[in-house]
């Protein structure tokens, strides 16, 4: 999977994944009168507002974009209903040939972790059948359990030739809490990047490893270090726009040729309509807001590739 979105990448000329995290104060009041008519202020309700407000955004931004990650976190909040939204969600932009990326941030050991694995990336076995839970194409994955929590998604990706992006260096204000405690000289993030280029090491697709990191937008030094020591590894940037990151924040986590990284943006993306920026969309045409955001993100890193 890991060939496909280099593939996508190249493609599209953009290295970018919209952020699918709805809120429910970023679906429109249209949207949500409409659902709650035929379902009433329900859970039910919110995860069909959810996911019409999805479908929508999908429509509009699909052919500009290699891929998709949609936050579980944002479904699971409305119970069974929202997570029927997330897999409505997940099989819908694989239907528009996108990749998706499965925001889940699990990490766990054994039985658990494998569990994990084989429910967003893998197969389950029920009596004489088999079957493909959620599909994602890619999970993001909490590695500080150490390797127990990481070698059973490893093991799925080898099996299923899908990938995983292990947490490095995150993108909230307090993640150096922990990523940057000292252990001798250097910071905790730089031995979870080692272990990530040792990883990736046991599953290469032509050019980078089906393990990828994750390291933000807002800590663009720390990208520098990273490109270095996880050559082969694709590294998934959070932070843009919203959380302050630019296209000149990121051009060090780009290899010489651009490739390397991709960048993601949510509610920058499919909130792009309450900006003012993009409020001449109105409500009504959220999804030309959304298209318009993706396409000057597109701009904006490319310029700041150019330059690099």
């Amino acid at each position: 999977m890991i060939n496909k979105l280099v593939e996508k990448i190249q493609k599209t000329e953009a290295p970018i994944v919209v952020g699918l995290d709805p809120m429910l104060t970023y679906i429109p009041e249209h949207i949500k009168e409409k659902v709650f008519a035929e379902y009433g202020e329900t859970l039910e309700g919110a995860a069909e507002a959810v996911w019409l407000f999805n479908k929508e955004i999908v429509d509009h931004v699909y052919d500009l974009i290699p891929a998709v990650k949609p936050q579980i976190a944002m479904y699971e909040q409305f119970g069974v209903p929202g997570l029927v939204a997330f897999k409505k969600t997940v099989d819908y932009c694989k239907s528009k040939d996108l990749v998706v990326i499965g925001d889940i941030k699990r990490g766990d050991i054994g039985s658990t972790s494998a569990a994990y694995a084989i429910g967003h990336l893998g197969r389950v076995q029920v009596g004489s059948k088999e079957y493909v839970p959620f599909d994602e194409d890619f999970a993001t994955v909490n590695p500080y359990l150490g390797s127990d929590g990481v070698n059973p998604f490893i093991k799925v990706c080898q099996e299923e030739k899908k990938g995983i992006f292990v947490l490095v260096k995150t993108s909230n204000p307090s993640s150096g809490e922990f990523q940057d405690r000292r252990i001798g000289e250097r910071p905790l993030y730089e031995y979870v990047g080692e272990k990530v280029d040792e990883w990736g090491r046991q599953c290469m697709g032509e050019n980078y490893s089906y393990v990828g990191a994750v390291v933000g937008a807002t800590y663009p030094e720390v990208g520098k270090v990273m490109r270095k020591m996880m050559p082969k590894a694709y590294i998934l940037v959070p932070g843009y726009g919203a959380q302050g990151g630019q296209g000149r924040d990121l051009v060090h986590f780009f290899n010489e040729d651009g490739l390397g990284a991709i960048v993601n943006s949510s509610r920058g993306i499919i909130a792009a309509y309450k900006q003012d920026a993009y409020s001449r969309f109105g409500a009504e045409h959220f999804g030309e807001a959304s298209r318009a955001a993706v396409e000057a993100m597109k701009e904006d890193i490319q310029n700041a590739l150019r330059h690099k």
